[in-house]
C-alpha cells in the first residue's frame, strides 16, 4: 500500500523526521518498502494568473500571454499548450527557475516574440504523466505564492508491505492508529457528522445471503453534477496513493478506501430496478464488468442485483451497466461488510484483483461502514451538490464478526520475550492500542476492538506487547546454557560409529520390517519358535523375526531382481525370542547383522571380476570389532547352521558364550528364495558390542624391533587361530607382534601337515635385546607349540 506522509500528519504529527518515521512503521511490523518525493526536484515555480492571452503572430500552435506572478510587472511569456487562456491560474516557471533534469529557464524569445518564463505542466516538474496541457490551478489559488508549498510538493510517498493479518492498516486511519500508539500522541480523527436527510427517496433490500454479507448499506444522493472536476486536493491525495482520478463520485469511492479502509460503490438510480438483491450467483449468469470484459459468474460468487439481473459482483467490480457516467443525475451509494470467506479467491477465481477485493479478503471493520457512508454523502454534497435521503440498512447481527475474548497469562508473556514488562506499561500498551483489557491474578483478560479480527489467541497478545513495547527495548541477552559431564560412562561406544565402519566399507544402512512370512523364517530357523501374531496386516507378515536374516535375504533378493548384483548391506534392528522366563514371553534383543554378494569390488577394466567369499565378510567384521572391547576376545569356530553351507559357517564366540554367527548362505536356501550368486551373512548381539578400550598412555621404545621368521608343520585340522594364541600367551611382554603371513600344503609336507609362517615381533623398552635374548624368546614360543600341538619347525 502506498500513502502520503503529509495525509497521515494531518491525523497524527509526531515530533520526527521521514527516516524516523518509516524506522517506526517497519518496527511496528508494517514493513516499509520505499519512499518516494511525490514530485521532481525543482524551484523557482509560482502560481500564476493569465491575465492576457492573443494568438501569435507568426505560429497557429502559439500563443502570447501576459501573466502575474505577484511582482511589479506582467510577465510576457510564450505558451503552446491547448488549454491556455484568459482568466486560468497556472504554475508558472520564473526566470532562473530549474526544473526537473536541471532545465533552466531564461529569457528568449520564440518567433519573435519574447518569453520571460514557462507556464508548466505536471509532466514537466515531474508529478504525473500528463500531456494534456498546462495545470489548471483553483480560482482562489494566491497569486505569486511557492508552487511547492502550495501543493505540499515536499511530501513522501511511502510504501509498505503488510501481512494479512493486519488488514486495519490498509487505510490512513490505520496506519495513523498504529503511529500514535508507538509515539503516544492524540490522533486527530476528522470529525464525521451525521446528514440530514432532505428527501423521502429510500432504496429497498433483499438481504438473501446474510452469513455472506451480514450488512448492507444503501443511500440515494439525487440531483448530482458527476461533470464538475475533483478537487485539486483530493486528485494530489488519491494520486499519492497510487490512484488515477476519474470523476467526482469514483473519486469519493476511492478516497474512503484510502483514508477509512471502507471500500464503496456508486449505482446509478435511473438503471436499478428496485429491490437491489444481495444473494449468490445462479449458475449461467453473465456480468459486463466496467472495464468492458464479460465474466460468465459462478454458483460461489457473491452478487448485488436487481430483478433484472447482476449489477456487480459483491466486493469486487463493478457492473459496466449500472456504472455512474458522464449523464448520470442520481446515484445510490453502497456501504458494506462482506464476509472475508464469502470473497477469499473469487477476484482470482476470474481473474481479477482490485483494490476492494484485497481488503474485503483480509476483513474490514464491521462497524465501519455507517461511518463511510456518512463521510462520503457529506464530500458528494460538498463537491457535487444533490439531496440526500435516509440511509437503508439491512443487517444480520448474527452472522457479524463477534469481538473475541483472549486470556493473556502473565507468566506465559516473561516465558516468550525472555524479558519482563511492568503490568503498568502492558496496561497502558493495551490501553493505546484499544484493547479493553483487566488485569486479575496474573491475568489480562482482552476484548479485542472490532478493527482487529486477528487478534485470536494468546500469542497475538504478546506480539502485540512486543511490537509496541519495543523490540529493541528487549535485552538481547545469549541463552545461557551450563556444562555437564555426560552421563554416559566413557567406555561405551555409540553404535553409530559401528555403522559408520560398516558405511566405510562399502555397505549401506537397510531397514526392514520386523513382520516376517512365518515360511521364509521356518526355512532359516527351523528349530526356533516365533511369535505369531493374531491381527498380522498380511499373512506374509504374520510372524515377529527371530533374526534378520529373513530381512536381509529379502532384501538382496529384491535388489537382484531389478538387476543389482551386487549388494552389501547391514541392519541394526530387534530380534524376538519367545521366553517363558521372560515377564512379556518374550525377549527382545537388539543385533547387527550384515549380508554381501556379488562381486568384491565394482568392475572395472584394470580388474577382473571376483566374488565374496566367507573371509571377505569376516574381515570386515573383524575391523567393525577391532574398534570394540572385545576385539582380542572374539574367536570364530565351526559350526553347522540350518540356513549355512556345512564347512562354510562358524559361529562367533566369546569367553565360551555364543554372540552369533557367520557364513554362507545354504544353497538349498537360495534355490528356495530365488537368490543368485553365494549370499555370505553374519548377526551378532549388539549389546556384546557397546563397549570400546579407553585408550592408556604407554611409552614407545626407543630400541629397535627384531623381526623373526618360523615355519612349523602341524596337523591340517589344528586352527591357525590357536596357533597364534599359544604365541601370544607365551611370548612375554617382549613378543609385541604376531602375523600368520602364509599357509602352505602339498609336496615336501606328509599327509594331512600342513604349514604355517608366522612372523614374531620382538622389543623391549629398556634396552636394545642382544641376538640371544630374541632367540630365547622365540626358542620358548617354537617349544610351547611343539608340546601343545605337536608342532615343528619346518625344513
Amino acid at each position: 500500500m502506498k500513502f502520503s506522509e503529509s495525509w497521515l500528519r494531518e491525523w497524527v504529527n509526531p515530533t520526527i523526521d521521514t527516516e524516523q518515521l518509516c524506522d517506526q512503521i517497519t518496527m511496528l511490523g508494517l514493513e516499509v518498502d520505499g519512499v518516494d518525493s511525490v514530485a521532481g526536484e525543482f524551484n523557482g515555480v509560482v502560481v500564476g494568473e493569465i491575465v492576457e492571452c492573443e494568438q501569435h503572430p507568426d505560429a497557429d500552435k502559439l500563443r502570447v500571454t501576459k501573466v502575474n506572478v505577484g511582482g511589479e510587472r506582467l510577465l510576457d511569456i510564450v505558451c503552446g499548450a491547448p488549454n491556455c487562456r484568459k482568466g486560468l491560474k497556472v504554475a508558472c516557471a520564473t526566470e532562473g527557475a530549474i526544473l526537473p533534469g536541471n532545465f533552466k529557464i531564461k529569457k528568449t524569445k520564440l518567433r519573435g516574440q519574447p518569453s520571460e518564463g514557462m507556464l508548466c505542466s505536471y509532466s514537466e516538474l515531474g508529478i504525473k504523466e500528463d500531456h494534456s496541457g498546462i495545470i489548471e490551478l483553483p480560482a482562489d489559488a494566491s497569486v505569486g505564492t511557492d508552487f511547492r508549498q502550495y501543493l505540499d510538493l515536499d511530501d513522501k510517498v511511502i510504501e509498505i508491505s503488510l501481512t494479512p493479518n493486519r488488514a486495519d492498516c490498509l487505510s490512513i486511519a490505520g496506519i495513523a492508529r498504529e503511529v500514535g500508539v508507538i509515539n503516544q500522541v492524540q490522533v486527530n480523527t476528522p470529525i464525521i457528522e451525521s446528514v440530514k436527510a432532505t428527501i423521502d427517496d429510500k432504496v429497498s433490500i433483499e438481504l438473501q445471503a446474510p452469513e455472506a454479507c451480514p450488512r448492507y448499506l444503501l443511500r440515494v444522493v439525487k440531483n448530482v453534477n458527476v461533470n464538475t472536476a475533483s478537487p485539486l486536493w483530493l486528485q494530489e491525495k488519491l494520486r499519492r496513493c497510487g490512484i488515477r482520478s476519474i470523476d467526482p463520485i469514483v473519486d469519493i469511492t476511492n478516497l474512503s478506501l484510502l483514508e477509512l479502509g471502507q471500500p464503496m460503490h456508486a449505482f446509478d438510480m435511473d438503471k436499478v430496478a428496485q429491490p437491489v438483491q444481495v444473494r449468490m450467483a445462479k449458475e449461467g449468469e453473465e456480468l459486463v464488468l466496467l472495464d468492458g470484459s464479460t465474466a460468465k459468474l459462478q454458483a460461489n460468487t457473491l452478487l448485488i442485483a436487481d430483478k433484472n439481473g447482476p449489477l456487480a459482483m459483491a466486493g469486487i467490480f463493478g457492473g459496466k451497466e449500472s456504472g455512474v457516467n458522464t449523464e448520470t443525475k442520481d446515484i445510490i451509494l453502497e456501504s458494506a461488510f462482506f464476509a472475508p470467506l464469502a470473497i477469499t479467491g473469487r477476484a482470482r477465481q476470474y481473474g481479477l484483483h482490485t483494490d476492494a477485493s484485497h481488503r474485503f479478503e483480509r476483513g474490514v471493520d464491521p462497524e465501519l461502514a455507517h461511518k463511510a457512508m456518512e463521510r462520503a454523502t457529506a464530500l458528494v454534497l460538498e463537491i457535487c451538490g444533490g439531496e440526500a435521503g435516509e440511509i437503508v440498512e439491512s443487517v444480520s447481527e448474527s452472522h457479524l464478526p463477534k469481538s473475541n475474548q483472549v486470556v493473556l497469562r502473565r507468566s506465559k508473556l516473561d516465558s516468550l520475550l525472555g524479558h519482563h514488562v511492568s503490568t503498568e506499561a502492558v496496561n497502558d500498551i493495551f490501553e493505546r492500542l484499544g484493547l479493553n483489557a483487566t488485569y486479575q491474578n496474573d491475568s489480562w483478560t482482552v476484548q479485542s476492538p472490532s478493527w482487529r479480527f486477528d487478534i485470536e489467541i494468546e500469542e497475538d497478545l504478546i506480539e502485540e506487547v512486543a511490537r509496541i513495547y519495543g523490540y529493541n527495548s528487549i535485552p538481547n541477552n545469549a541463552p545461557l546454557a551450563h556444562l555437564k559431564m555426560r552421563a554416559i560412562p566413557e567406555k561405551l561406544l555409540d553404535v553409530s560409529r559401528l555403522k559408520t565402519a560398516l558405511v566405510d566399507s562399502d555397505y549401506q544402512e537397510v531397514v526392514t520390517y520386523s513382520f516376517v512370512d512365518p515360511k521364509i523364517q521356518k526355512l532359516l530357523h527351523p528349530e526356533q519358535d516365533a511369535l505369531i501374531l493374531p491381527n498380522p496386516i498380511s499373512s506374509e507378515m504374520s510372524a515377529m523375526r527371530v533374526s534378520l536374516l529373513s530381512g536381509l535375504l529379502t532384501t538382496i533378493e529384491y535388489n537382484q531382481n531389478r538387476q543389482q548384483n551386487r549388494v552389501r548391506i547391514f541392519e541394526h534392528g530387534l530380534r524376538f525370542i519367545p521366553d517363558d522366563s521372560a515377564e512379556s514371553r518374550i525377549r527382545q534383543e537388539m543385533v547387527l547383522g550384515g549380508a554381501i554378494v556379488g562381486d568384491k569390488k565394482s568392475v572395472y577394466w584394470e580388474q577382473k571380476a571376483e566374488l565374496v567369499d566367507f573371509f571377505d565378510l569376516k574381515g570386515d567384521l573383524e575391523r567393525v570389532l577391532s574398534l570394540t572391547s572385545i576385539r582380542d576376545k572374539v574367536s570364530f569356530v565351526a559350526k553347522t547352521f540350518p540356513a549355512l553351507h556345512p564347512g562354510q559357517s562358524a559361529a562367533i564366540m566369546l569367553e565360551g558364550k555364543e554372540i552369533g554367527f557367520i557364513g554362507t548362505v545354504h544353497p538349498k536356501i537360495i534355490q528356495a528364495l530365488g537368490l543368485s550368486g553365494k549370499p555370505v551373512v553374519f548377526e551378532l548381539l549388539a549389546s556384546a558390542l557397546m563397549e570400546k578400550i579407553i585408550p592408556q598412555g604407554k611409552e614407545i621404545s626407543r630400541y629397535p624391533a627384531n623381526k623373526r621368521d618360523i615355519a612349523i608343520v602341524v596337523d591340517n585340522y589344528i586352527p591357525a587361530g590357536d596357533i597364534l594364541d599359544i604365541c601370544r600367551e607365551v611370548g612375554g611382554e617382549k613378543l609385541i607382534a604376531v602375523n600368520l603371513f602364509d599357509v602352505y600344503q602339498g609336496t615336501n609336507l606328509a599327509e594331512g601337515k600342513k604349514s604355517l609362517a608366522i612372523s614374531l615381533v620382538i622389543q623391549d623398552t629398556e634396552k636394545t635385546l642382544e641376538e640371544d635374548q630374541i632367540n630365547a624368546v622365540v626358542q620358548f614360543v617354537v617349544e610351547a607349540l611343539a608340546q601343545r600341538f605337536n608342532a615343528y619347525l619346518r625344513d
